[in-house]
């Protein structure tokens, strides 16, 4: 297998090759590059930003779900399998947590510096972002990885019969690029819809769309009702701290809960009664039910957290501040490229799929997986996506004629169906669709006359996008993330219509109930006509 630089007739375009691109630098495409560089792949890896400080896990701490090997390993998967609406796949989920221990020891082996607990034991189970992503950036270098920053990735290419590569744009110096691999893994994350959330705002869709044009399959795309409480006008998305919570309106009056108490805690089953309220008038917060120990440990355990409190120069233990809730969309959704191979292959050959980009309902159902669960999907399904590729990669060395054939996939947001209006911004398009998929009263609590209606507005929107929207130069990228963004919409409001029951983030007021029926994936396809398929009925939990 052969990685050479060559030159294009434009000289100005960056041309490469390689046996395995991954596009993404976040923890699942350098999971997923230092595995197929181990598995003697030459690999390139392409950023939309800078691998190391990329993505949502480089800002913050994350635990894992670290599981280690013991009898009660089967029973830990188990109960929270219990959690995940029935949707979930206990052998991936034991797959998961296996993978994710073994290389959780491989980077206690390289010299990650994990803290000891109290006993002087490694505490392995917890990652320190911006030091895990900077260890991570210094392996995949070492590793031999070609690694280009701040390239984001417009579009794939097909020879017709697979997967032969991507082109996109180098941001610093204005000119495109183009990498020729016989495997590609999309690690580009989930989509935050460009809601304004930690680490979130280059994580737009952008592999959903290339993966749909190429014909992969999305799966799950109606979980996408995941929201944190938040300071008010701060990006922050850690609602750990509302544990502890009481909730107000701004007089100071405590508003009460369904069961005629002061409405507190704003994790778990009380969320519902915040969401309502926060639909009929701001809503204000004290973390007054932390006891001073806990308030000592939550500032030093969450420092981030603390952040917009000290800007805003309130003690939030004692002053009333405030909050909204953070649309998280498939981030913390499930959603994503449907998974068709257990060394997370997609349903088109020679391209595989890693950590949100990927859809998670094999670990996490209806739910969300929060920080720990996605943490160790990332560095599982990457380890397989480098495997999976670059093996793949091994057995079509041989297929070299494909890259004179190879043609690129791309079409909305870069070749517009007719001509381009200059009216029509990416800006406006993506608050066209904030405007349907992120309001509570549309997508927190869904109902099939709201959702068809936004359906029908974002179909509208889809047209205007297809045939009048580009941009030159470097403008094609907010173009096509404005296009990524409308196909996720679009993707979500349709299987959300189709999942006609409530199940974990689904909330339909028109379908209270779970239905039995729909212990099913849906699956949606398709760009411009968009199809819907239920995945056969199983037993999951059975054949575990």
């Amino acid at each position: 297998m052969t990685s050479s630089r060559k030159s294009l007739d434009t000289s100005d375009i960056l041309h490469l090759e390689a046996d395995v691109l991954v596009i993404g630098g976040g923890p699942s495409g350098a999971w997923s590059a230092l595995s197929a560089a181990e598995n003697g792949a030459k690999v390139v890896l392409v950023d939309k930003g800078y691998l190391g400080t990329s993505g949502t896990t480089a800002p913050s701490n994350t635990g894992t779900w670290c599981v280690a090997p013991g009898e009660d390993r089967a029973q830990i998967v188990e109960r929270r399998w219990q959690r995940t609406g029935g949707l979930a796949d206990p052998r991936w989920m034991l797959r998961c947590v296996d993978r994710a221990y073994e290389n959780l020891l491989k980077l206690v082996e390289w010299g990650y510096p994990f803290p000891s607990d109290d006993d002087g034991k490694l505490y392995i189970a917890n990652l320190r972002g911006p030091d895990y992503m900077a260890f991570m950036r210094r392996r995949v270098l070492l590793a031999g990885v070609t690694v280009l920053d701040h390239h984001p990735a417009l579009e794939l290419f097909s020879d017709g019969q697979a997967v032969s590569g991507a082109a996109g744009v180098d941001r610093q110096r204005g000119r495109d690029w183009r990498v020729d691999a016989n495997a590609v893994v999309l690690a580009t994350g989930g989509c935050a819809f460009h809601e304004r959330i930690l680490g979130a705002t280059g994580l737009t869709g952008d592999g959903y769309l290339m993966a749909a044009e190429a014909g992969a399959i999305l799966s799950g795309m109606e979980f996408t009702g995941k929201y944190t409480l938040a300071p008010h006008g701060s990006s922050l998305n850690k609602g750990l701290p509302f544990r502890w919570a009481s909730f107000h309106r701004e007089d100071g009056t405590a508003i009460m809960n369904s069961d005629g108490e002061p409405l507190m805690n704003g994790i778990g089953e009380r969320e519902k009664e915040i969401a309502r309220a926060m639909i009929e008038a701001p809503v204000y917060a004290v973390l007054d039910q932390a006891e001073p120990a806990l308030q000592d440990w939550l500032r030093q355990g969450q420092p981030n957290c603390f952040v917009p409190y000290n800007r805003m120069g309130i003690d939030p233990f004692k002053e009333m501040f405030r909050v909204t809730f953070k649309a998280e969309g498939t981030v913390r959704g499930t959603g994503g490229i449907r998974v068709a191979g257990s060394d997370c292959a997609t349903d088109v050959p020679g391209l595989y799929v890693a950590g949100d980009a990927a859809s998670r309902e094999n670990m996490t159902g209806s739910t969300s997986g929060g920080g720990a669960v996605n943490s160790s999907w990332a560095i599982a399904s990457g380890w397989w996506s480098g495997q999976g590729a670059s093996h793949y990669a091994k057995r079509n060395a041989s297929r070299g004629a494909f890259r004179a054939v190879s043609k690129p996939l791309g079409e909305a947001g870069l070749r517009p169906a007719g001509s381009v209006k200059s009216g029509l911004t990416a800006k406006d398009v993506i608050s066209s669709v904030q405007a349907e998929v992120l309001p509570l009263d549309k997508n927190y609590f869904r109902d099939g006359n709201r959702l068809e209606a936004s359906r029908e507005k974002l179909d509208g929107l889809w047209n205007d996008v297809r045939h009048h929207l580009a941009g030159e130069g470097p403008e094609r990228l907010p173009a096509r993330e404005a296009a990524s963004i409308a196909a996720a919409g679009r993707w979500s409001l349709n299987a959300a219509l189709a999942r006609q029951e409530s199940r974990g983030m689904h909330r339909r007021a028109d379908f209270k109930a779970t239905d039995q029926a729909f212990t099913r994936a849906v699956l949606v396809s398709g760009v411009d006509d968009i199809r819907i398929e239920a995945a056969p009925v199983e037993n999951r939990r059975e054949r575990a």
